[in-house]
């Protein structure tokens, strides 16, 4: 999982709010990227400035039918997507480890790791990373800021670990997730950890039926409207 981001400043802490010095760099930003760069550009320059941030509250949900643990801070990094950093990707993940063990690894600073969601096997879905921000679980900056990563409780190596609640479940939860970003429901788009550039990872592994999941995914994003 990705490890080394630049920290920006927690909620709440000296930097938040649009400072006099972010407000005097975003109008010399926008004058002079104006000529060179489109509309959209020129929004996501102003949201990656110091000291622009998003309103938010602590243990708000991205997903209605999730819990919600809180990832350590040390194991994500504060973003303002999808203003800042466009969201195209989801990223299938098992934990190799059971849910108590894996909701401790997040909370854990020194694991240097996390994910936005894990799903159970009951189809119990926690959310632990905000959407918004920038959670560690691809190994891939690059792919880390344009993803969510969701986990889910099991190991790659024991079929029986993929139960029928957790497919419909993870489906429900990455239907949703497109519908919001207008993520296309293709294996380009919804990718196992296993084949993002740089990583040592192979799950979801070979018993994660993909032709079943994306079956499932689409069916949920045609019953609440297109992605």
């Amino acid at each position: 999982m990705g490890t080394g981001e630049k920290a920006r400043k927690p909620a709440g802490g000296p930097g938040r709010g649009r400072t006099r010095r972010a407000v005097l760099f975003g109008g010399l930003g926008v004058v002079a990227v104006a000529g060179v760069a489109g509309a959209d550009e020129v929004r996501r320059l102003w949201w990656l400035l110091p000291g622009v941030s998003k309103p938010r509250k602590e243990g708000e949900l991205d997903y209605a039918g999730a819990g919600w643990t809180a990832a350590s801070p040390a194991n994500w990094r504060l973003a303002d997507r999808p203003d800042d950093y466009r969201v195209d990707r989801i990223v299938v993940h098992v934990t190799q480890g059971g849910f108590a063990s894996s909701v401790g690894a997040f909370r854990n600073p020194w694991h240097k790791a996390s994910a936005h969601y894990i799903v159970r096997q009951d189809g119990h879905v926690e959310q632990m990373v905000r959407e918004l921000d920038v959670a560690f679980h691809a190994g891939n900056r690059s792919m880390n800021e344009r993803s969510i990563g969701i986990e889910h409780v099991g190991y790659v190596e024991r079929p029986r670990d993929f139960t029928d609640a957790m497919y419909a479940s993870s489906a429900r939860l990455a239907a949703d997730i497109c519908r919001r970003y207008g993520i296309p429901v293709d294996r380009k788009h919804i990718v196992a950890h296993s084949e993002v550039p740089g990583t040592d990872h192979t799950d979801p592994g070979p018993h994660w039926d993909w032709d079943r999941y994306l079956r499932l995914v689409r069916a949920e994003v045609a019953a609440g409207g297109p992605a």
